[in-house]
């Protein structure tokens, strides 16, 4: 007998091989975790396996995963040489870049600590996570040219439960969260695949009306927010559904709220504050700060973790540039069910956030084609490094300068505020 939860599993898996990757009969699947932490969580497991039959019966002829264990990753801070965390696999970068150059699709699954590096030296944790990140830069390329279809989903374990949801019995933690991702990912619906079908063309509206605007910059005002953001000529605003370069429309994210773009590289100018903490390389930066001065970082300040920002900053010069814009509205499912996840792909989704780091060539017409300089020469910024922060809440306003001048309200009290609605 199928209980409830295999049930919603199983649901939860063919939302994620139909909607999510649109897995094409006789394509490839593998599915990863945090690159940093090895590959998938084994907590994951029940869920892979799901995912594993969905995409056979979806015509995948193989299906691959590389697992992780976060117990492992802790043995080497205890255990290995300090000077040896420069290193990274010999073998993991060639063989992610095999696979995505072969058409296959990728399937990261998240269920990990984001505290679980918060004791071990920061000065190891950034050597780990720069060392990583340059070593799949390759791989990350290809994934920014949606080379091929892939796309971002979690799945419930303790250590991560224990975070979200404290205030619980430890006993209850797990289910909470597997309640909390299932609602979210509209896996409670009558039909989930059709209400994602419904959800998103509602964004691909929002989309349709920002490219039409052609808008030279925003600009954004909050509480410790006062930040004018250049969006290069040429740029594409995106929604839940993309296209690979083969033509195969996938969801790269679930769950999806956002409605995203290029920020021009050189043109990022003032200040801007987070609002809610960021889950980095296994430790946690709150209440951070940043100031721009000609689209780099030249100050910063944080509550908490300011140590590993300033090493997420100096892994390369596009680290301290923005890549990515994104609007979301704070009336978003995830905004509202009040609940702080500690992960980017829930709480980008709860809230307009932007990438330090590389951009998504994608959102630049005739990017995906560009050499690396004549995207930088467009306003692209290139790292080895992509991570998203929130910097949207109630209290944010966000208006659109047009080409000549005028100035269009996009944004009221964290609200879509456009003229058509």
């Amino acid at each position: 007998m199928t209980s409830a939860h295999e049930q919603r599993l199983r649901t939860y898996s063919e939302l994620a091989v139909r909607i999510g990757l649109n897995l094409q009969p006789g394509q490839r699947l593998l599915i990863i975790g945090p690159i940093a932490n090895g590959g998938a969580s084994l907590e994951a497991a029940p869920l892979i396996r799901q995912i594993a039959a969905a995409a056979y019966q979806a015509g995948a002829p193989l299906v691959e995963t590389l697992w992780g264990d976060e117990a492992l990753m802790l043995a080497r801070f205890k255990h290995a040489s300090s000077d040896s965390f420069s290193q990274h696999s010999a073998w993991l970068p060639d063989a992610l870049l095999t696979h995505v150059e072969g058409g296959g699709a990728v399937l990261s699954v998240y269920a990990n600590d984001p505290d679980l590096l918060k004791n071990e030296p920061v000065d190891l944790v950034g050597a780990l996570q720069q060392a990583t990140s340059r070593s799949v830069m390759p791989f990350r390329e290809r994934i920014s040219r949606n080379q091929t279809n892939w796309a971002v989903i979690a799945a419930a374990a303790a250590g991560w439960a224990d975070r979200v949801f404290s205030e619980l019995p430890p006993a209850e933690r797990v289910a909470r969260l597997w309640d909390a991702i299932a609602r979210l990912c509209r896996l409670d619906q009558p039909d989930p695949l059709a209400a994602w079908e419904t959800h998103l063309a509602a964004l691909a509206a929002r989309r349709d009306y920002l490219n039409r605007r052609h808008y030279t910059a925003l600009v954004y005002r909050g509480p410790g927010t006062d930040l004018t953001l250049g969006l290069p000529p040429g740029h594409r605003w995106v929604s839940g559904r993309s296209d690979s370069q083969s033509g195969i429309p996938f969801t790269a994210n679930l769950p999806t709220e956002e409605v995203f773009s290029i920020a021009d590289k050189d043109r990022v100018d003032g200040t801007v504050r987070s609002t809610k903490p960021l889950s980095y390389a296994g430790t946690l930066i709150e209440n951070f700060s940043l100031r721009f001065a000609e689209g780099r970082v030249v100050e910063l300040t944080a509550d908490r973790g300011d140590a590993v920002l300033r090493q997420l900053i100096a892994t390369d010069p596009g680290a301290a540039r923005l890549g990515e814009v994104a609007l979301v509205p704070h009336s978003s499912p995830v905004s509202q069910s009040g609940v702080l996840f500690y992960n980017t792909l829930f709480d980008e989704n709860a809230a307009s956030h932007v990438a330090l780091g590389s951009a998504y060539r994608f959102t630049l017409a005739g990017g995906e084609a560009m050499t690396d300089e004549e995207f930088a020469q467009a306003g692209g910024n290139r790292s080895a490094t992509h991570v998203d922060f929130m910097i949207g809440s109630a209290d944010l306003d966000v208006d659109g300068v047009l080409p000549d001048g005028t100035i269009d309200p996009v944004m009221r009290r964290g609200e879509w505020a456009m003229a058509d609605g």
